[in-house]
């Protein structure tokens, strides 16, 4: 009798602890994706207590490593995986799936004071490039130009580089920013700045510029209107990457983000939802 109370209770003890187990979901990498799947795990975690979300910035560069590494379940990158980080995950034998959570719009941002707001594509390259130094060779004022960039673990560096810089390398005087946050807060404090960020991270203390890539034809102004109609032609896709391995424990978080209530917060949060 004693041996049956006491497998009674140990199955009850057992079901017990099955019931109050969470499943824990790491998610790790771009700081341009950050905010957005911080609010997305936030209301998913209210009506599903049984989940706990974690959720860090880093770079997407750093997401993507971690991913190798088996530290992470759900890396976050501002950029597609590079061929070198699919092979990585290749020789590890680990098969992965990349999905596009939403999209957002690059903008390029100076400080308040400044009375530059439009510039074209060419501009900018010459500006980050450093072949144009000073304001006034762009219809400023004459005062010297601080570039603030995102550093290489970033994906914003890499499209930043890619899609408006044409592959050229940043100036030797750019001053790499360890997250998005820095730069907001350094261009906020300084005349003669100029930095780029996502469309969420765009606030008051910061003046967001119009941008032309038809040789100063039309200048588009960075905005959800116009990264939704796509005027605005610094657009990108944000990606969620994940073994294949952790997808039945990553699917319903992923599902939320996906579903019409999840891309509802895509658009509050400032980014540009799916449809």
């Amino acid at each position: 009798m004693k041996k049956t109370i006491l497998t009674i209770a140990a199955a009850f003890l057992s079901l017990s602890m099955g019931l109050s187990q969470k499943t824990t979901i790491k998610v790790k990498g771009s700081d341009t994706c950050l905010p957005l799947t911080q609010k997305e795990a936030e209301d998913y975690m209210k009506s599903n207590s049984n989940m706990s979300i974690s959720v860090v910035g880093g770079g997407s560069g750093v997401g993507l490593q971690a991913l190798v590494e088996g530290t992470t379940d759900i890396a976050m990158s501002s950029r597609a995986m590079k061929m070198t980080e699919k092979m990585k995950l290749q020789d590890a034998k680990k098969d992965f799936k990349e999905v596009i959570i939403a999209y957002d719009a690059l903008a390029v941002v100076v400080n308040p004071s400044n009375k530059v707001s439009q510039l074209t594509k060419e501009q900018l390259t010459d500006i980050f490039t450093g072949t144009v130094k000073n304001w006034k060779d762009v219809g400023g004022a004459d005062m010297e130009i601080v570039i603030y960039s995102r550093e290489s673990s970033s994906g914003t560096f890499e499209f930043f580089k890619e899609h408006v810089m044409d592959g050229k390398n940043y100036a030797s005087s750019a001053l790499m920013m360890p997250a998005t946050g820095a730069i907001i807060q350094s261009v906020s404090q300084t005349k003669g700045a100029i930095g780029y960020v996502g469309l969420a991270y765009i606030e008051k203390d910061v003046k967001a510029i119009k941008v032309s890539y038809d040789k100063g034809k039309t200048y588009i102004i960075p905005s959800l209107e116009t990264a939704k109609n796509k005027t605005y032609p610094v657009i990108r896709p944000l990606y969620y990457y994940f073994l294949n391995k952790d997808e039945k424990m990553v699917k319903p978080f992923l599902d939320y983000v996906l579903s019409a209530v999840g891309q509802k917060i895509v658009k509050e949060v400032g980014y540009i939802p799916l449809n």
